[in-house]
C-alpha cells in the first residue's frame, strides 16, 4: 500500500486491529492504550477525542501532544523493514507504534516495551 494511502486512513479504523492483535495473544486494550499514550503523549480524553473526530493517521501523529523522546530506542523489523532505517518521519512514527504492538503481542513485559530504565 502506498504511504499516502496509509496516511489518509483514519486512526479510528486502524486502532481496532491493534487491539485485536493484542487480545488474540492474551494482552489487553488497556495495554494498547498505555503504549499509545506513552508514544504520543495523548491522555485518555485526548485520545478519545481523536477517535471521535476520526482523524487520519497523519493528523493523529501531527496532533500528538508530545512524542516520547525514548521512541528512538525502538529498534527492529516491521513488515520487513528496520524501523530505525525508515527515513520518512511519519512512516517511522507509524512503524514505531506497529513495533510496540508487535512486542506486546509477543509477550514482552510492559516496562521493556515502554523502554523504562
Amino acid at each position: 500500500m502506498a504511504a499516502h494511502k496509509i496516511y489518509a486512513m483514519s486512526f479510528k479504523s486502524v486502532y481496532p486491529h491493534y487491539v485485536a492483535k493484542a487480545e488474540r495473544k492474551g494482552r489487553t486494550k488497556g495495554e494498547v492504550d498505555d503504549i499509545i499514550f506513552w508514544l504520543t503523549g495523548y491522555d485518555a480524553n485526548g485520545f478519545e477525542q481523536q477517535l471521535a473526530d476520526a482523524v487520519s493517521m497523519e493528523e493523529f501523529f501531527a496532533q500528538a501532544p508530545k512524542m516520547n523522546d525514548n521512541r528512538t530506542l525502538i529498534k527492529g523489523v516491521v513488515c520487513g523493514v528496520r524501523v530505525e532505517d525508515i527515513e520518512e518521519p511519519l512512516m517511522r512514527e507509524i512503524r514505531y507504534l506497529d513495533k510496540l504492538i508487535d512486542e506486546l503481542a509477543k509477550g514482552k513485559a510492559m516496562e521493556k516495551i515502554l523502554r523504562a530504565a
